[in-house]
Formats: C-alpha cells, structure tokens, sequence
C-alpha cells in the first residue's frame, strides 16, 4: 500500500486531456490547432503543439485554453507537414507550465516528443526506480516517465524503445509520439480511454493520417473516421506508409464508461458508438425506472441536455431549458467582496423564473459527485419558484475514484461512498433522488460482451490500483 506521501504523488500524476496527431500535411500544427480546439472540454488549462520538418522538432507549450494560445505567430513557430497536440487538464495545485504537453526531449535516439490521455498506475514505482537510477525529472506528469523510458532504452530505434518503455507501464494510456519523421500512436492493452484513427483527403489527391480523443475532431477539419487504435496497439504513419502491430496482446476490454456518460462530446463516435444515442437511451431508461409525475423535465446544461431529452421524451412530460448556462466564464472572474450566496454557480447558470415558478420539476443531470453542487442548483430552482424539485441521475452512483485518467475526488470526498441515497437526497434538499441503474447503464452503452469499465460506479478494478482507502472505504449505497 501506498504510504502519505506517495499517495500525494501519485494524487499529482493524476490528470484526463485530450490529444491529437497528424501526419503528411503542409499546414500540420493549424491543422493539429483546430483539432485542440475541437477536444478543449477535455481540459483547459494548458495546451501545446509539437512539429517537425524533417530536421528540428518546434514546440509552443503555455497554459490557458486553445484559442489564446495558437495566436497566428505562434502557429509561424510551428513548421512541417507532421505533429502532435495536447489539451490538460489537472488536479488542484498542478496547473504549472513545467507540465504542459508535449514534453520533449533530444536523446541519443534524436528528438522526440510524447503527449498522452490517461493515467499511470505504476508510474510513481517506475518514476523511484528511475530516480535511483540517475534520472532527473522536470515535471510531476506521469507522461516524463514514458519520455524517460524511451530516451534510456538501448534499442537503436524510436518505435523499438516505445515498443520496450510500453511493456513497462501499466494502467490507461492513448499516447502520440512524433519524431523527426514520423507519427507514432499507442493505446494502453484494456483500451481504457479512446484513440480514434482517420484521413484527410487532400487537394493533390494525397491523404493525410489523423489520430484524435473523439471523431468531433475530425468533423472540424474534414477528416473521415476510419476505426479505432486498438487495445494493445502501436500504429506508426511515417515514410514507409502506414503500419500497425500489436505490441502486446490485448486484455479484457475495459473502456471508460464515463467517456459515454458525461466526458465526451456527444457529437463524437467513442469506442465505435455515437455518445448521443448513448445518453438518450440512458434519459429513457432512468424514466421507466424512475418515473415520476411532474409538470416539466429541466436539464442541468450542458452534461445533463441529452439524457433530458430522453427522459421528457420516454415520460411524455416537456422538456424545458429552464437552466441557462454562460458558456463565457474564463478560468478567472473577480468575485464581489461582499459574499453572495452560492456565487460560483450563479455565474455559471441561471434559472429562467417564469418557466419554473410553481411546477413539479424533473431536473436531470449526469453525476453527483461531491453533492455540494447539485445542492446549490436544488436551492437555485426551488428559489426561483419550483414547487417541487426531483433530481435524477443518469448513471450509477459514484462510489469510487477513478484512477486511469478521469479527475475524480478522493474516497473520503465521493458522497454516494459515504452516504446512503435517502441521506444524499436529504443533503441536497430534492423532493426525491435516484439513479440510473448499473444494468441499464450496461443496456445504453450495448455493452453486452462486458468491454466497459465500471469501476467508479462498483469498486471493482480491472487493473490492480494498491490505494489502501479502496479496501477499507464503506460503500453504502451501492
């Protein structure tokens, strides 16, 4: 088991995004720009783009979002027809530069650069061994660990020393690479998290190879989705052409249901499945579990919108936006000095009085983690005239952290670990709760051969994860 301070480390690692790869176009880094732009809900905090022109890897790396980054001069930085993209988003206390992605390094090997989606699971025993070693990090990503990995492998070759550093890692991991002529792509052998593959036609009658997070990437820039990475996966676009193997069999299936659930656009194709079909069969199921009578079926915008519409469609009750989110809140506002009562989800959404005041409402949403903030818009619908507010959820409850790539809180901060789902309704102040089930949940994503992980809704690991409030945390609800 982990002791405190490598718990705190591993805390650090911690960390979802979105990556996205290009080979064999002259406008590479605007291109690998527009598909950043496209993956920015996968994290907002830093971004970068690494290129290459056959001779020098160029790289702009900044925090804050996509659009403010790759300003028109430094896309100018960026030359070649290959690159990679990273968008990150990280745990509190580690939005620092010296972990922007791409991280890139010049070895014995040459240049390369590496950006990853996912999570590490043995990246704090890998990292000590490497320290001991000699290494010398410079960040506190877990990405560093494969970068090093690469870099001290004695293979001649950059796809034989990933090939080696991949064998050596374990949890969830869709990875990009670019070296001075070629694109290399790798995703974890469960297939936690999604790597989607796809060509640009372009005007020469040539074609480029793309790789992004989700397929809403590839809409943005006219690219076709051709299929998936898969599990246990090494795809290498460079000179040669085209070519993919297996560096490892694949194991058991295990991709993130959450992905489905809330994560995703729902205008991508992840894991070979529409998201949008997804969630409104999740808002159908949960109103024939969970039906109610009520005047009105409200989402909370804009995770909640899609299974809404299914629930208002399956119940027959209306569907009402009556929850209307500002999508302009920066990452930092000044709050008045004078404390207004639940600010922070003020300035993100706002009720519409006349379409709420004395009705019986159904506000649909995607998860109750913590429960602070669902309580805070239970009291915002009621306080602007509901008379009644019934909150459903359109998955299971969250019992326990996820530790290949999602950001959720610690066992002790999950509320639906701790408490029971009438203690739960109680503390958010709903008229009733419930949640999607976990079969139905199974039934939305057609998952009938078991090849998503639940284990945020369950506590059952694919994956050994040695984090000792797992096996001792009470799970009360579930």
């Amino acid at each position: 088991m982990l002791d405190t301070e490598a718990d705190f480390q591993f805390d650090k690692l911690h960390e979802e995004c979105g990556v996205f790869a290009l080979y064999g176009h002259p406008e590479a880094a605007n291109l690998v720009y527009l598909g950043l732009y496209a993956l920015q809900h996968r994290g907002q905090e830093s971004a970068g783009i690494a290129s290459s022109d056959g001779r020098k890897i160029h790289s702009v790396r900044k925090m804050g979002h996509v659009a403010e980054i790759f300003t028109p001069d430094a896309l100018n930085q960026l030359p070649g027809d290959l690159a990679i993209g990273h968008t990150r988003y990280s745990t509190a206390g580690e939005t620092a530069l010296l972990n922007a992605q791409p991280l890139s390094v010049d070895c014995a090997k040459g240049q390369i650069a590496i950006a990853h989606n996912g999570n590490l699971t043995n990246a704090i025993e890998l990292r000590r061994a490497l320290e001991e070693d000699g290494s010398i990090f410079q960040s506190t990503s877990d990405t560093e660990v494969i970068l090093h990995l690469v870099a001290r492998s004695r293979e001649r070759t950059i796809p034989a020393a990933l090939r080696e550093a991949l064998l050596q890692i374990e949890g969830a991991f869709s990875l990009v690479m670019l070296a001075k002529n070629r694109v290399i792509v790798a995703r974890d052998p469960h297939g936690f998290r999604p790597l989607a593959m796809g060509r640009l036609e372009m005007a020469d009658g040539g074609s480029a190879v793309v790789f992004a997070s989700e397929t809403c990437a590839f809409d943005l820039i006219g690219a076709t989705y051709t299929g998936d990475v898969e599990p246990g996966e090494m795809v290498i676009a460079g000179p040669e052409g085209l070519t993919r193997e297996r560096y490892t069999p694949p194991e058991q299936p295990a991709h993130c249901s959450f992905e489905h659930v809330y994560f995703s656009r729902p205008d991508s194709v992840v894991f070979g499945r529409a998201v949008a079909p997804s969630r409104d069969l999740m808002g159908r199921l949960l109103a024939r579990e969970h039906a109610i009578d009520a005047d009105i079926v409200v989402p909370v915008p804009d995770s909640g919108v899609a299974a809404a519409i299914g629930y208002a469609a399956e119940s027959g009750i209306p569907y009402q936006q009556a929850l209307i989110r500002n999508h302009y809140v920066g990452r930092t506002f000044i709050e008045p000095s004078q404390a207004i009562r639940d600010f922070g989800v003020k300035l993100k959404l706002n009720p519409i009085r006349h379409m709420l005041e004395g009705m019986r409402v159904i506000l649909v949403d995607d998860s109750i983690v913590r429960g602070t903030t669902s309580r805070k818009i239970v009291r915002m619908v009621r306080n602007a005239g509901a008379k009644e507010v019934h909150v459903r959820i359109s998955c299971p409850p969250t019992v326990s952290p996820c530790y290949y790539g999602v950001d959720t809180p610690s066992l002790r901060e999950l509320i639906a670990a701790n408490s029971t789902v009438e203690q739960i309704r109680e503390f958010i102040e709903a008229d009733s709760l419930a949640y999607l089930s976990l079969e139905s949940l199974r039934e939305s994503l057609e998952d009938s051969d078991r090849r998503f992980c639940y284990a945020c809704y369950t506590g059952k690991y694919p994956t050994l994860v040695q984090i000792e409030e797992i096996v001792t945390a009470k799970t009360g609800c579930c």
